[in-house]
């Protein structure tokens, strides 16, 4: 405590207090400090111990009455927090500094020290430093009720897609992982043909749908049901469901397209296949190498199937391959692909390896293919085609063979692999054999289309896989530069339940 300026004094002597008698320095009380510090506490009133709330899920401050906010220790925006439950003690007083002490992060205390200012006795004015403590308490704040309780949500978002093989989902996953479009998400629950997103508001399971229309072709559609209806406020209670449905097509699927849809898009042949599954559907012609985007709004009106099951593919091995230069372009065709080339192969089963039975096909794989390779494809000719464009078509039209892609050691690709992804946290199932099948599927599919890579984050892995000379070299890699550093925090150096304070 200390005196401050006062009215000017008329004298440059010492005067007596007059409490004590001590010589002093003339001043307006006429008292010297520690007389004056028995009859005046300027701090009176104001309490020196005070609690704030804090959320250990979601590590934000409750700010009265009903908004919690996001503060790091010793911010700015925790010291206006704390100075705020205090507001209406201060304005007695002149605040003029407030600031942090330091406390073990641990100690669940925040102590600020505050230097206020008081005119008191005769037009004294009198300065005091005190230090006003405040106490952490544990109180969840109502989002993470909600979160915890798990069965409590305003809308869920049911994502389906009507097909048996699931990279579509896979790819989903990581631009969702990507542009964190699962952060207002109270649970995911996977179930056998898609997702469910759970959301505590109506906006944030738009958003959703709106983030999904924009990344896969799809539909959807919404639906209510009232809960509750108070008549007295008139205020309504729904819970809203919205239904996205995924077109059922994903790579690598062999697909017959309407004749009127074929024509539309430059002439194609109605037998393309599905290189991937973006934004579009994107399909090339092996035939001529013609390539189509189809997006979701003109696939729900040429709606069109895939020919052939995923486990339908074949092992072929290739006989013989040539490149087909100067091919003559069809009257009005559209766009040809630049990242393939077309070649007329002979191709003969790994299961009939014993006949002489060889199948001659037309594909868009010309600059991989060489004889002695393996290739995966459809055997058209001897499967039976449940399809109502297919039916239609000339025989001669329909090929015996499509090949779908080079076919490599799975094996050996594993092995050698040096990254990885991330996953959502949702509930699921055990994944079963034919899950993790499809799943690796689609980490090939990443190594061999950088067009998908590049929408995806891939993260290095910890463990580096030791190479041998035995591997093939011929399948395709996924450079360290295309990998970002997975950053790991571990739980122990920040201290354990004390920890959830700090941001």
């Amino acid at each position: 405590m200390e005196y401050l300026q006062g009215p000017a004094s008329s004298s440059a002597g010492c005067v007596l207090c007059c409490e004590c008698g001590v010589p002093i320095p003339p001043n307006p009380a006429n008292m010297c400090v520690a007389c004056l510090r028995t009859q005046v506490d300027i701090s009176e009133g104001i309490p020196k111990q005070v609690s704030v709330n804090f959320c250990k899920q979601c590590e934000r401050y409750l700010q009265p009455p009903g908004t919690w906010i996001q503060c790091a220790l010793e911010s700015r925006e925790l010291l206006t927090l704390c100075l705020k439950k205090i507001k209406a003690c201060l304005s007695k007083v002149r605040l003029i500094e407030a600031g942090f002490i330091w406390t073990e992060p641990h100690s669940k205390r925040l102590k600020v020290k505050l230097t206020v200012q008081k005119e008191v006795m005769n037009g004294a004015i009198l300065q005091q430093v005190f230090v006003v403590e405040y106490v952490i308490q544990s109180q969840m704040c109502d989002a993470c009720h909600r979160v915890e309780a798990k069965d409590f949500w305003k809308a869920v978002v049911q994502v389906r897609q009507k097909t048996s093989h699931k990279k579509t989902f896979y790819y989903l996953e990581q631009l969702i992982l990507k542009h964190r479009a699962h952060q207002n998400t109270l649970r995911i629950k996977e179930i056998h043909d898609g997702l469910d997103f759970y959301y505590a508001q109506k906006q944030h399971a738009q958003k959703m749908v709106d983030f999904l229309q924009c990344t896969v072709p799809s539909r959807s559609k919404s639906s209510q049901r009232l809960i509750s209806h108070d008549i007295h406020s008139n205020t309504y209670n729904y819970k809203s469901t919205f239904s996205v449905e995924i077109v059922p097509i994903c790579k690598d699927n062999v697909v017959c397209l309407s004749p009127k849809l074929a024509q539309s898009l430059g002439n194609m042949s109605q037998i393309c296949v599905c290189i991937r599954v973006t934004s579009a559907i994107h399909l090339i012609d092996p035939n001529t190498l013609q390539i189509a985007e189809i997006d979701g709004n003109t696939y729900w009106r040429y709606p069109f199937s895939s020919l052939c099951h995923p486990k339908q593919l074949e092992e072929f091995i290739v006989m013989e391959c040539s490149i087909v230069h100067n091919q003559k372009a069809v009257p009005g065709a559209g766009v040809r692909s630049n990242k393939h080339m077309l070649g007329d192969v002979w191709v003969q089963k790994t299961s009939e390896m014993h006949t002489d039975n060889q199948y001659f096909c037309r594909t868009h794989l010309g600059h991989l293919l060489t004889p002695g390779d393996l290739v995966l494809g459809f055997d058209l000719a001897n499967c039976n085609l449940n399809d109502e464009y297919a039916n239609k078509m000339n025989s001669h039209h329909v090929p015996d063979v499509v090949l779908i892609k080079k076919s490599y050691d799975r094996a050996k690709r594993q092995r050698r692999r040096n990254w990885k992804l991330k996953e959502l946290h949702r509930d699921k199932e055990t994944m079963d054999t034919d899950d993790e099948r499809q799943y690796q599927d689609f980490l090939e599919d990443l190594e061999e289309d950088e067009a998908i890579r590049k929408n995806v984050n891939i993260y290095k892995a910890s463990t580096i896989p030791v190479e041998s000379d035995t591997d093939d070299e011929g399948a395709p890699r996924i450079s360290l530069a295309e990998m970002l550093e997975d950053l790991h925090i571990s739980e122990d150096a920040t201290g354990g339940e004390g920890a959830s304070m700090m941001t």
